[in-house]
Formats: structure tokens, sequence, C-alpha cells
């Protein structure tokens, strides 16, 4: 067989999948709701990757340095595959920056212009220099250059004098040696003026040369950069900003170690966290991407989701840089699909509202997660958000979707797409080679045995049984494909070519073995008469009644007894599973029911005068359901006619008010849990189960329940109303209404009506007997 391509028996959520996909319109995101193991996660993922082949690659996103405010780095959109270029050409350049300009400044050339400026800016100085000795002498001063500036020494005799001696002159001399130093002062004040302005230009003038120097060590590779990205506006203005910064810090180049000159770092990491500013760094790459992307995030937590920024340890400090933006599945998908269990969702801290926000303001905005909380003050980097173009695919059951809606306004408004998945499909011959398709295709990917013709019969078999409908099949894949994995096991000890019906047989038979346990000891108890179950024999207002026990991977039909007591009262029908709490509303629904079918077909004319008790006798937990409410009528009715009803048969289906019999769940365990008791106790061939006529489709048993009615020592007996069924029960006509209002003689409706009569008249009797009144005195 061909592989299986698309869904199985999904035509409505495939149709709901691609109308949520392809309207463009904000808020259509799409909710994928099902019962877990319907396959739902691996069909999205198949269907949606199949979707995205036919639409475009989206751009890659990367953060880089910004030169003028270093806390908020910049994001950028490239086409894709064009980010990680990038990221490497900008690391070839740096590379090449910290080869070639230590180059440049230790050439020749670079000397030889620093020392002619140098030689020329110095000329100057010393002539003004010369010429201010000159007019220092004619003063009769000596002037001398220290750190502190220019200091005048008086010349007297041709000798400098100290402070000492200058101080002894006498007061004239002094005077006029001072006159003629506020004169020279001034010309001081000048020439320390055009010394500075010498020592500036000389800076100006070397600072000019290392910058051209540096600009000519990188000035090649950065045009031929620009060269290369020239169709993108955004890189130009960066490489063209990351020239400026190159030449402008020119410096940092210079310090390369060697091997006689001691690191001037500390630490040999440091001299590389100077050099971080220039790489890029890549957010989202779709290089190798063929279509959109597909990202399934199971872990959607808010890091995961929305990306982070990590930091390092430096000195005892943590420290970042936008090297170390983490991205997240929303940069991961952006321009695609993402898709999301919603439990896990709902799960994690942020991130349901952080998700809502960004598809609501359609942008990615990474934080931190403290800074949400307002716990965290300290300054951080604040990346520029990135433009969000994706569809967000939730998966999750459809109880789940019902709080949403009911309890968030805000996601009907993000998620007006719902696909549901079914957990049933139709039994038609297209499906059921679809369902061979899918087993073909599962052999295929796990290198199993492949199925005959008998084993695939076999598992489409199993899937009705689960479908719990003769015309229906199963779309819980995940039951079937363990199946199969496990027939596959049975298959390769026997040394079997192919899987056949016998393997997944075993397979199924030692599935339920592995589980029923409980099963086996309920049975046993039953056997040893400790659980109390007739299979034979007659007994008035006593029932075995069918119910279905479920122990989470494995459920299982259990008879009870259910009995009935009459008595004179106004009570009407007393449910003791609810006066103790043992009962749930269903179950105590359904015994109400029962009130009002009693009264609406015999309490016309007379009061419904009577005390009827019901229990589930040896039952010592909860009771829920209303599938035993037929029951519980029948044994009422036996004990109003005081008709004995048959042990052999088992009963099933809740009633109506009508008193026509309606479906309930779990027929096909419950009539296999009965067999499995008149076995254990010997089939005699009277015994069976009563089930509605409406469960008739649902009928999948096991082949041993099949082969025992087929040769008459089992028997199924569908009814559609309770007159059908107590005949059945009792072998005595149920008896109608005639026009005078009474029921046919010797029938069970003419019992009973006859036994109310006469308790209705007997309650009178004692509500119209005297009561002698006490008589008190004051």
């Amino acid at each position: 067989m061909a592989p299986l391509e698309g869904i199985i028996g999904q035509e409505r959520a495939v149709r709901a999948l691609k109308f949520g996909l392809e309207i463009k319109e904000r808020g259509f995101n799409i909710y994928v709701a099902g019962l877990p193991g319907t396959g739902k996660t691996t069909a999205v993922k198949g269907f949606l990757e199949e979707v995205a082949k036919s639409k475009a690659v989206p751009f890659d996103w990367c953060y880089m340095n910004n030169f003028q405010d270093s806390y908020q780095p910049k994001a950028l959109k490239l086409p894709a595959g064009r980010a990680n270029q990038l990221k490497h050409d900008m690391k070839t350049l740096i590379e090449d920056a910290r080869r070639e300009i230590p180059k440049a400044f230790e050439s020749e050339d670079y000397a030889a212009r620093r020392e002619s400026v140098a030689k020329r800016l110095d000329a100057r100085r010393k002539e003004l220099l010369t010429q201010l000795n000159e007019s220092a002498k004619k003063q009769g001063f000596l002037f001398q250059v220290t750190p502190m500036g220019i200091l005048m020494v008086p010349i007297v005799d041709g000798k400098p004098l100290s402070d000492e001696e200058f101080l002894a002159l006498n007061p004239k001399t002094r005077e006029k040696i001072q006159e003629r130093r506020e004169k020279l002062e001034v010309e001081v004040s000048t020439v320390s003026r055009q010394l500075r302005d010498i020592e500036k230009e000389l800076k100006e003038q070397l600072l000019k040369l290392n910058r051209d120097v540096a600009l000519y060590a990188i000035g090649h590779p950065i045009s031929d950069l620009m060269e290369k990205y020239k169709d993108l506006p955004e890189v130009i203005a960066y490489l063209k900003e990351v020239q400026e910064d190159l030449v402008g810090n020119f410096d940092q180049f210079r310090r390369e170690p060697s091997a006689q000159q001691p690191f001037p770092f500390p630490v040999p990491w440091m001299r590389e966290v100077q050099f971080r500013k220039y790489e890029v760094n890549v957010i989202a790459d779709n290089s190798t991407l063929k279509g959109a992307p597909v990202v399934i995030e199971l872990n959607p937590t808010y890091g995961n989701l929305f990306g982070k920024i990590e930091k390092e340890a430096q000195f005892g400090a943590l420290t970042t840089d936008f090297t170390m933006i983490i991205g997240g599945s929303l940069h991961k998908a952006n321009g695609g699909y993402l898709v999301l269990p919603v439990e896990e969702l709902l799960r994690n801290l942020f991130s349901y509202d952080s998700l809502k926000r960004a598809v609501k303001n359609n942008e990615i905005s990474i934080e931190e997660a403290g800074e949400r909380l307002g716990f965290i003050t300290t300054k951080s980097l604040d990346p520029r958000p990135i433009p969000l173009d994706i569809k967000v695919v939730l998966i999750g059951s459809p109880f789940t979707y019902l709080l949403l809606y009911a309890y968030d306004p805000e996601f009907k408004e993000l998620f007006k797409v719902k696909a549901d998945f079914e957990t049933r499909m139709d039994r038609t011959e297209e499906n059921m080679r679809k369902y061979a398709a899918f087993v073909c295709t599962l052999c295929r990917k796990e290198k199993l045995k492949h199925l005959d013709a008998s084993g695939v019969a076999k598992l489409v078999e199993y899937s009705s049984r689960l479908a719990e409908d003769q015309g229906k099949l199963s779309t819980e894949f995940a039951q079937i494909a363990d199946i199969v994995r496990e027939a596959n096991f049975y298959a390769a000890q026997e040394g079997s070519q192919y899987v056949t019906a016998s393997h997944v047989k075993k397979a199924i038979e030692e599935k339920i073995y592995r589980s029923n346990l409980m099963q086996e000891k309920i049975r046993e108890l039953i056997e040893k008469r400790v659980l109390l179950i007739d299979t034979s024999g007659e007994v008035v207002g006593q029932v075995n009644g069918l119910s279905v026990m479920s122990l989470g991977d494995f459920a299982f039909g259990s008879p009870s007894r259910v009995t009935a007591s009459i008595g004179l009262g106004r009570e009407g029908l007393i449910d003791i599973e609810r006066e103790v709490k043992l009962g749930g509303p269903i179950h105590s629904k359904g015994v109400m029911i029962l009130g009002g079918y009693l009264a609406g077909k015999y309490a016309q004319e007379k009061p419904l005068s009577l005390s009827a008790r019901l229990v589930f006798e040896q039952s010592y937990e909860g009771v829920e359901g209303d599938s035993a409410s037929s029951t519980e009528l029948y044994a009422i009715l036996s004990s109003l006619a005081d008709l004995p009803i048959k042990q052999s048969l088992a009963v099933t289906g809740s009633v109506n008010q009508k008193g026509e019999v309606q479906a309930i769940g779990g027929v096909n365990e419950k009539i296999e849990g009965f067999f499995e008791v008149c076995k254990a106790k010997g089939l005699t061939g009277q015994q069976g189960v009563m089930i509605p006529e409406a469960n008739v489709q649902n009928l999948m048993l096991k082949e041993e329940v099949v082969e025992a009615v087929q040769k008459g020592k089992f028997h199924i007996y569908p009814v559609k109303a309770i007159d059908q069924g107590i005949e059945m029960l009792t072998g005595v006509k149920a008896g109608s209404r005639r026009e005078d209002g009474t029921f046919e003689e010797d029938t069970i409706s003419y019992r009973v009506d006859m036994r109310l009569k006469k308790m209705a008249e007997k309650l009178r009797e004692f509500t119209a007997f005297p009561v002698e009144e006490k008589k008190t005195s004051d």
C-alpha cells in the first residue's frame, strides 16, 4: 500500500485548519481541540509542514550593537541566509583589523610621517622659546621651562638669583626687577598660549594621521562589504557606524601583546570582550528552510518562548551585552507557524499573558521575567522589539477551550478558529483503506513488520471496538499504534514474516491481562459467594444490574445485585445510595424519574401511597450514572406485582418517564462482565443480558462471547420499552390499559395497580383511625 497522505477522518478539523491558515486578518489563530491519543499534535505537525512548503522563507533576524546607546541593541532584518553571512563577514573584518591596523602603525611610512609632523611643530616651538629667551635676557631674566610652566629667574651681575638672594636685595632693586618681570610676563603669557596651541595642533595632526592610517588599513575590507551588501541599506548604515567606531577607537587594536611585552590586561578574555561590540548575534537563521518554519514548543516557558538575556560573572559582578541575547521559539517561528500545548502554556508563569500581548501587538519583546514583576531595578539591556508575523496553533482539550472562552475575554479575540478533532469516523471502505495506509506508514517509519490482510482486518475490528460502534472507526491512533507495535513484538518472537490476526489478537489480550487483576479478583469473590450474584433461579424484587468500573487504562463490566423493598408510606421512592451520600446526581435523577413513570401510569385515580427502598447490594463506593434506572424499575415492579425475576438475565439501560428504554455507554464491557461470571459459574444456555435496542449498533464483543451467542449458550436481548423487558424477566404479560381505565387481568400492570390500590386504602384506614388526645391540666 502507499503511505498515508493527510489526516484521516478529520474533515471538519482539516477544513478549519485550512481556513485559519489562509486567512490573513488579525486574531484568526487556531485552537485545536480533541481528546488525548487522537494524534492531534502529529496530525497538525504533518499538515502544517505540508502547507508551509508552499510559503515563502521568512527573513533572518539578528541583534547588533547600538553605537549610540549600547543598552538598546538594534534588531536587523535580512533575507534568509544573509544573517550568518554578515556574522561571518564581521568576524573576518575584525580579524583583519586586528592584524592590519597594528602593521600599519608599525610601518616606516607611518613613523616618517609622524616624525615629520612632530619635527615641524617642534621647530616652531623652539623658535618661540628662542625669541622669548632673547627678550628675557634683555630684561635681565633667565627663563626655565618646568612642568608647572615657564619660570622667570632674575639675573644680577650675570648670575641667576635664588629666592633667598632675591629677598636679600634692597627694596629699590627688588622693585625695579619686579617691574621688569611684570612687563615680561605679558610676553611669557602670549608665548605660553602659542605653545599650547602648538601642542594641541600636534595632537590633532597626530590623531588625524592615526585615523587616516587606521582607515587605510580597514578601508578596503569595509568597501568590499559595502559593495557586497549594497542592496541592504540598513547593513550599509551599520557598516558606516562600524567604520567610524573602528577608526575612532584604533588604539585598542594597537595594544596587541608580544612575547617580550606583558599582556596589558589582567586576564586574556578581557581583551576579547572589547571586540564583541562588532559581532553580529543571529537570533533567527532560516538559511536551511525550504518554506515557512513550523515550530512545536513542548515546554513553553517564558524563556523558551520569548528568549532571554544571559549574564556572565566578571570579578564578582554580573555583566551582559547584546551577544548574550538568546532567541526563543517565537523568533524561530516568525513568518511561519508556532504549535503549543495549551495546558503546558497555562502552567508556566507569564507565558500565556506574554503570548497574547505579542500576538496582539505583532512584536516580540525580550525582557527579564523579574522586570515583569517589578523586582529588578538594576540597569540591563533593552533590545529593540522584532516585528511578529505568525500563526499560533494551540493544542488542548475541549474542556480547556470552554474555560478559556468563558473566563478570558481576550482569548475569543485572538483565537477565533476552532478545529475540533473527532474521536470516531465512519467505517467506510475508503476510511478502512486509509486505516490500512496509516498502519503501512507506521510500519515503514518505525521499521516494523507489515500486517497482512487478516491483521489489518482484526485491527479494524478492534478500532470499531474502541469506537463502541459497528459503523465507526476510532481515531485514537495512539492506542492503535501501540497494538501494532506489540503485535510486531509477538510476530518477531515467532519468526513470522508478517503480523497476522493472531498476533493482533494476542496483543489485545495481553494488554487486557496486564490490567485486569481487579476484574479477576471481583470474579473470584463472586464465584466464592462473597459477592452475591445469582445466575440461575427466580427472586422477587431482585435484578442483576450491570455497571462499568474504570481503572484508568482499563474498564470492565461488573454485575451488581439491585433490590427493592415495598411498604406502606408516603415517602415514595427512597434511594438508599443517595441517602448515605454514595449516589451521584445523575443516578439520583434516574431514580426520581422512576417516580414519574409510576405516577404517570398508576397514580391517575389514586395517590401513589408507598414507601419503596432501592439499593445496590454490597456496594461500598459511589454510584453514578442512570444506566441502572431500568434495572431499579424492574425490581420495583417485581416487588409490587409479587412476581419473581429470572436471575439468569442481567439488565442495563436508562428509562424515561414514558417507560422507554434509552441507550447507555459501555455496553460491550457490561455484557462481557456478566458473561465472565456466567462462564465461571457454568453456562446453562439460559443466561443473557437485556440491553437497550438503541445500543445494538454499539455491539463489538469479544469473539468468545460472539461464539457463545451463536451456539445458544448465551443470549443478548434488545428491548425498547419497560413493558417488553418486564415480560422477558418474569414470563408474564405486561398488560395495557383498557378503555375503562383498568388493566388487563392477570398481567403485571394489573397486579401492580391492584397492589397500589390496596396500599392506598390501607394507608387511608390508618390515617382515618381516631387518635385519642391526651388531656392536660394547668
